[in-house]
């Protein structure tokens, strides 16, 4: 037990950047979800991304073939022949390409204090919102996996290694389809049981935010900005310049979806919201539109504001 205990301290201390982004990711995703769906979505991911890789370090699938190297066994946290913490990863970065898809076909009530994401549980469980997520997550590893395959030239290590190499940065294609195959599978299940069991998984942990609506963006963003920061460190302007280029259609996607004025929610829009997530209601505009949102939230949910 106490060799246990002092592996999962040993992980985190060995890679506190994971877990500050996984702490930053429950709290974001508490704020939204509530306890129960957070702990099903990151049980979700976890599982499922543990499977993908215990394939693929025996079978190439649906990764390709890679090896992790056990030099960290006797000081960090494995289940089997896969450090625990790097599947644990997948959570937030599934959880945020979830989110961001959510944004891009979602109504957006923005006013000067306020973003948010209006969607209806709808848009949540739809399988554009899947594809689009798991296209999102996926884009996530064309920073990441070719900056950790380089892990001995940072604090990272060297800790897996693809026997054949790849043609991205010695990354095998395979690698991003085993991403975008994980990405779905994740989304998609868990849109399944919240469908299936909205009504046994409260709310409990939810809190609207005036400027909620932000905190997914940024957090994508700061991962990002982490990866390719690091990469432009260790001396690979090449592969950074890529990495910049690559996410420029994605900034401009969710950009120009927040400046377009048809995107902004109506009043039957929050309607709709506050009838499928009555305790994550959008923080309400002073002033006329305010009170026309508001009454409009009272008569479809049976409520009054004061």
């Amino acid at each position: 037990m106490m060799d246990l205990a002092a592996r999962i301290v040993g992980m985190v201390v060995h890679r506190p950047y994971v877990f500050v982004f996984f702490t930053i990711y429950v709290v974001t995703a508490v704020t939204r979800l509530g306890w129960k769906r957070t702990a099903l979505f990151t049980t979700i991911a976890y599982l499922v991304a543990f499977a993908a890789e215990l394939s693929s370090t025996r079978n190439g699938f649906p990764f390709g073939l890679y090896h992790y190297i056990d030099v960290t066994r006797d000081r960090e946290l494995w289940i089997s022949n896969v450090p625990f913490w790097d599947s644990l990863s997948f959570t937030f970065l599934c959880y945020l390409g979830w989110r961001l898809a959510v944004l891009v076909y979602a109504p957006l009530a923005i006013a000067p204090g306020v973003f948010e994401v209006v969607e209806t549980r709808a848009i949540a469980t739809s399988w554009r919102v899947a594809i689009t997520g798991a296209v999102f997550m996926t884009w996530l590893d064309v920073v990441i996996d070719p900056l950790t395959v380089l892990g001995d030239r940072w604090f990272l290590g060297k800790i897996y290694y693809y026997p054949e190499g790849g043609l991205y940065f010695g990354v095998p294609l395979s690698n991003f389809a085993g991403w975008f195959l994980v990405g779905l599978t994740t989304i998609r299940l868990y849109q399944i049981v919240e469908a299936r069991e909205r009504e046994r998984l409260d709310s409990a942990g939810v809190h609207a935010l005036a400027l909620g609506g932000l905190l997914e963006p940024l957090l994508y963003g700061s991962v990002v900005l982490f990866n390719l920061t690091l990469t432009f460190w260790i001396g690979e302007p090449l592969l950074g310049t890529i990495g910049i280029l690559l996410y420029v259609p994605m900034v401009v996607l969710v950009m120009s979806h927040a400046l377009i004025a048809r995107r902004r929610a109506t009043a039957d829009d929050l309607a709709a919201h506050a009838r499928d997530y009555p305790c994550a209601r959008v923080p309400l505009r002073r002033g006329e539109e305010g009170a026309a949102d508001a009454a409009a939230i009272a008569a479809a949910t049976g409520t009054s504001r004061r």
